[in-house]
């Protein structure tokens, strides 16, 4: 297969495997820690108007999925690339960190959050899904 194409389709295959895993924490989320009592979290209006009311834990899971999301969709990326290139998860970091700041705009989030959100879970953790992506493509080739 031609390297472009493949290396599209390896970016391609980062972005929705990623994205998926971060819609299932999501999803999730609300099972495992209830929103506040009151709180419509079903449309973006609902989470705008009781903002106000989540305390820290209710960030735990949004958290999560961005970052396991960006980490996923890099190791994927990153092991299905051609060649040993690093540099394609941070590709895969750039599109989910502008997923972030858009999250910041549409959603009011407490400062420590989004000051979290936006450091901690993107770019550090493309980073570390594109090391785990070339320890495993290591691992395939030896195998």
């Amino acid at each position: 297969m031609n390297t472009i194409l493949r290396n599209l389709l390896a970016i391609v295959a980062g972005v929705v495997i990623g994205s998926i895993v971060n819609m299932i924490f999501i999803t999730i989320s609300s099972s495992i820690i209830p929103p506040p009592d009151g709180a419509d979290v079903t449309t973006t209006e609902g989470l705008k108007a009781s903002m106000h009311m989540f305390e820290p834990k209710h960030f735990v899971f949004p958290f999560l999925a961005h970052a396991i999301g960006t980490l996923v969709g890099a190791c994927i990326t990153t092991w299905l690339v051609k060649g040993k290139k690093l540099s394609f998860a941070f590709i895969i970091a750039v599109f989910f960190l502008a997923g972030g700041v858009a999250s910041v705009f549409m959603l009011p989030s407490p400062m420590w959050y989004t000051v979290l959100d936006l450091i901690i879970a993107y770019i550090p953790m493309a980073y570390l899904g594109g090391k785990l992506g070339l320890r495993l493509k290591l691992q395939r080739n030896h195998s």
